[in-house]
């Protein structure tokens, strides 16, 4: 729609998004809320360098392990980390591939030059 002097609304032509990007967008929003935690992010770092147990974690980042064990659950059902049982304890580590989205999503933000 044109307004005074011949000018389109901003608005008018402005696309809506359609359900599947906002389901994505929706995705984008639950990784970056888990990022968005300082221990979380601690932990995330811990693991970049190497697989490790809730011990190591708790050892590493001064926490206790109830408050590490509540923060790992969130990042295993956000799908930021995986957990294999080594004998009586998990070994964590980071879920490459769901990171390596998360940072596509990040740099789809960026504008381009």
């Amino acid at each position: 729609m044109l307004a005074q002097g011949g000018k389109e609304r901003a608005g008018s032509m402005a696309k809506k998004i359609s359900v599947a990007a906002k389901a994505e967008l929706s995705e984008w929003a639950r990784g970056f809320a888990l990022l968005s935690d300082p221990t979380r992010l601690g932990i995330l770092k811990m693991l970049a360098a190497g697989a490790r147990n809730v011990t190591a974690l708790c050892t590493a980042l001064g926490l206790k392990q109830p408050t590490i064990s509540h923060h790992l659950g969130l990042l295993r059902m956000g799908r930021l980390v995986t957990g294999t049982r080594q004998g009586k304890s998990v070994v964590y580590t980071t879920d490459k591939k769901n990171l390596k989205e998360l940072a596509a999503a990040i740099a789809k933000l960026t504008p381009a030059k």
